[in-house]
Order: structure tokens, then sequence, then C-alpha cells
């Protein structure tokens, strides 16, 4: 006899993206602090331990949350979902309004939670300008890849998949790889290494929108084809 796993409420999956979304913004902006303030000024340095603790802190948290939620974290990797008819079990409108609600309040619940920890105004908005053709355009090549990657990831694989990629896409694009219209949100509220301005943003998120459908396309042409019988 075998024993079948219901899905997860809804109430629970929107917990859950909250809590993941929070934390990953958290990992994402403390470690940027603390490599900052240890690094001695040496940027590459920091970019580093920023770029391990990220990729840890993803990889654990797609783990323990992707069997109640999916572990988007993303609102784009929602809105893919969606659209793939796989937010099971109603795959509404309204179910994906809500976790991409949760993601974004749990980026800013994150980014709070970081700068309290390193005894910085909870939200503060950052000053750190970041834009240009080359920016956008290695924000939508990062999204393109993650996209691409959870879409082609074998069973059982993507958290290392989606781990690794993030943090070969640190170093690898010019942006390094945000590739998440909630991160950018998140790090809106923190004035540090890992801060974007506010007037960056927009820029940021249309580069990502841009590259989620590449990233999606790519995937649908390179999947096998159902053969008609």
């Amino acid at each position: 006899m075998t024993t079948s796993v219901s899905t997860p409420p809804l109430r629970q999956r929107l917990l859950a993206e909250f809590i993941g979304t929070a934390a990953l913004l958290c990992a994402i902006i403390g470690s940027g602090v603390m490599a900052q303030r240890i690094s001695g000024g040496n940027d590459g340095v920091a970019l580093l331990a920023n770029t391990l603790a990220t990729v840890f802190a993803l990889y654990v948290l797609i783990e323990t949350l992707g069997p109640v939620s999916g572990a988007h974290f993303n609102p784009l990797v929602t809105l893919l979902m969606w659209s793939k008819r796989q937010l099971a079990p109603e795959n509404t409108a309204q179910a994906a309004i809500l976790l991409i609600a949760s993601q974004l309040l749990g980026a800013i619940a994150g980014a709070a939670l970081a700068n309290a920890m390193f005894e910085l105004p909870a939200l503060h908005l950052s000053q750190h300008l970041r834009g240009g053709s080359g920016q956008w355009l290695a924000e939508a090549v990062a999204t393109a890849g993650l996209v691409f990657t959870i879409l082609r990831a074998p069973p059982g694989k993507a958290p290392a998949l989606v781990a690794c990629y993030i943090g070969a896409a640190y170093w690898f694009t010019a942006s390094t790889s945000f590739a998440n219209p909630a991160a950018v949100l998140g790090r809106m509220f923190s004035d540090t290494f890992a801060g974007i301005a506010p007037a960056s943003a927009l820029g940021f998120v249309l580069a990502q929108c841009v590259g989620a459908m590449l990233g999606a396309g790519l995937a649908h042409t390179l999947s096998p084809q159902k053969v008609p019988v």
C-alpha cells in the first residue's frame, strides 16, 4: 500500500514563502554587511563572502521549504509556475498574487532583520546606484539562466543547481545577479554593501522580466517534444 502526500494548504505555503524570502534577504544583506566590515576594504573578499553565504542559505532554504511551497522566493518564478499550471492544487490568480505578496513582505522583513542585527536603522533606503545597459543586460542574463536552471533541473537536483548557478552568476554578471524582483525590493531598504537605490530598481525589474521570458522560452525549445500517437 502506498501513502499519497497531500499538498500543504495555502496558508502554510504563504508562510513558507514569507519565511524563505525573509531568510534569503537576511542572508544576502547580513553577510554583505559583515563581509564589508571585516574585509579591510577589499571588495573582492567581501563579494566572495557574500556569495558563499547566499549560496549556502539558498540551498538550505530550498531543501527545507521546497516540500511546502516549492521554494519560489521570487515573484517571477511564481508567475512562471502559475502560467504552467503548477500552483497545485488551485492554480488561481488569487493564489499567485498571495504568494507574491508573501514574498515581497518577506523581503522587506528580511532586510529589516539584517539591518537590526547590525544595529542599523531597520528600514533605510539605499543610496547604491546600479544602472546602465551593462547592468540591465546582466540582470536579463542572470534571470534567464536562473529560470532555465529551474525548468531544466533533473528531479531532486534543483536545490543544488539553483544555488550553484546563483553563486556563479554573482561573479560572471556585472550586476552580481539579483535575478529576483523581491530581492530588489528588500535590498532597496538597506544602504549597505548589497543595497540598490530605488532609482535603479525599475530598470533591474524590467530586465529580470525580459530574462525570465527568454529563459522559459529556451527551456521550452530544448524540452523533448511529445510525439502524436
